[in-house]
């Protein structure tokens, strides 16, 4: 299986995610910088946090027109794997592969601490390794990490079981219905605010967040497994 990290200018957590690839699920990953027009080789593309073009405008709005982004378009459509974490969440909803926005901290204050979070839906590509219902500890570090949508979509993020993590206990953010992360339909786009990458070994405080990547390990398994077998 092979991975690419995207890095845009302002990237800062790009080294963080491709080491939780090598260290976790040991494949084969790249840094893939934002003017590439060709993902084709790509099994999984992580979109990883930081301040992509300064946060200016809006977070991850200059990013979404980065000539990479229409590659991560079409190999979404082709149900490849593809993870936003943070910056990479806002990049993706502001593409439109996720719906909703991510607007300012209600406490309008930067939060960067360990948070605990509820698997809602362990069914998607990069959840699978957990259980409904687990609780996981995973850092933030945002300042516009609070989640809004209308209330036809919050609907049908409900009905499609597209929530995927919510904030246990304190709501850092406000974030409505303290999402912290959700999928598209097909569940194998997953955005969330907070940092797995951060939490692959008890040495960073917690190895939570290890399991996002061995579940996109196990989700393309099974994809080739089905192949072989039609």
């Amino acid at each position: 299986m092979k991975f690419a990290v995207l890095v845009f200018p302002g990237s800062n957590c790009d080294i963080d995610m491709l080491k939780a690839v090598e260290d976790v699920v040991q494949q084969p990953v790249d840094y893939v910088w934002h003017t590439a027009t060709d993902l084709s080789q790509y099994d999984a593309i992580l979109v990883p946090g930081g301040f992509s073009y300064g946060d200016y405008l809006r977070c991850g709005a200059i990013a979404r027109f980065a000539p990479v982004m229409e590659e991560v378009r079409k190999a979404a459509e082709q149900g490849k794997f593809i993870l936003g974490v943070c910056n990479g969440f806002q990049i993706l909803t502001e593409a439109g592969l996720l719906p909703g926005a991510l607007i300012r901290n209600n406490n309008l204050k930067f939060r960067c601490h360990p948070v605990d979070l509820v698997v809602e839906n362990a069914t998607t590509a990069f959840t699978n390794d957990y259980k409904a219902g687990d609780v996981v500890q995973i850092p933030i570090a945002h300042g516009e990490g609070n989640y809004i949508c209308d209330e036809e979509t919050l609907a049908s993020l409900k009905a499609n079981n597209q929530i995927v993590f919510r904030y246990a206990g304190e709501n850092p953010n406000g974030s409505l219905d303290n999402i912290a992360g959700i999928c598209n339909e097909r569940g194998n786009v997953v955005g969330m605010m907070p940092h797995p990458e951060r939490a692959v070994s008890e040495l960073l405080g917690s190895a939570d967040g290890a399991r996002m990547f061995s579940s996109v390990l196990n989700a393309f398994l099974g994809s080739r497994a089905k192949e072989a077998a039609q």
